[in-house]
């Protein structure tokens, strides 16, 4: 009985012990998706087949992960939150769709079709990151090019920029606000072309 009795203790003291040990859960992982708003169609303004590259960018602004600063020029990324695919894919897709809709070209292309293309877009991501030293605000900046191949000529050259205030808190927040920026940007590079 007495065996028993310690045998008992001890085991529970080691169930215990290893219960005292298990890390907490974890966190679970969250995807992202970009939604940019649609444009109102218009007349069509470049005659032709207009190709827009995968974009460009460096270092964590090129990865999965979203970014985020803390002032001083100091950059993270955070753990549990990514983009479903990694930002230069996805300004490109959402800068295809915003395009279609707004009828740009006759044709609006990713280099996969492989088609001879008549203007050629080109997009370097500068900034795409919450910056939680300004409280809860988003900061986008993307250099935007379009040129007509057959003579090199620039149509559009210029970095757009946006900072916004969340109107929500948490990396949500940051995400519409994201939303918003780019919407913004696409909308005035749409007018600078037209």
């Amino acid at each position: 009985m007495k065996n028993t009795l310690l045998t008992s203790l001890a085991f529970g003291a080691s169930a215990f012990l290893l219960a005292a040990c298990a890390q907490p859960e974890l966190p679970q992982d969250n995807y992202y998706r970009l939604n940019v708003k649609t444009p109102t169609s218009g007349m069509v303004k470049l005659d032709g087949v207009l190709e827009v590259e995968r974009f460009r960018a460096d270092g964590l602004i090129s990865g999965r992960p979203i970014a985020y600063s803390e002032g001083k020029g100091h950059l993270s990324e955070y753990h549990y939150h990514f983009w479903v695919e990694p930002p230069v894919d996805l300004l490109q897709d959402a800068m295809v769709k915003f395009l279609r809709a707004a009828n740009l070209a006759k044709h609006v292309v990713t280099p996969e079709l492989r088609m001879d293309e008549h203007y050629l877009l080109t997009g370097k991501i500068k900034r795409l990151e919450r910056d939680l030293a300004s409280r809860d605000k988003v900061a986008v900046e993307i250099e935007i090019g379009l040129k007509r191949t057959s003579d090199d000529k620039i149509i559009v050259l210029k970095t757009y920029a946006r900072e916004l205030v969340q109107s929500d808190s948490g990396v949500n927040g940051a995400v519409a606000a994201m939303n918003a920026a780019l919407s913004d940007i696409y909308a005035e590079f749409l007018n600078d072309v037209r």
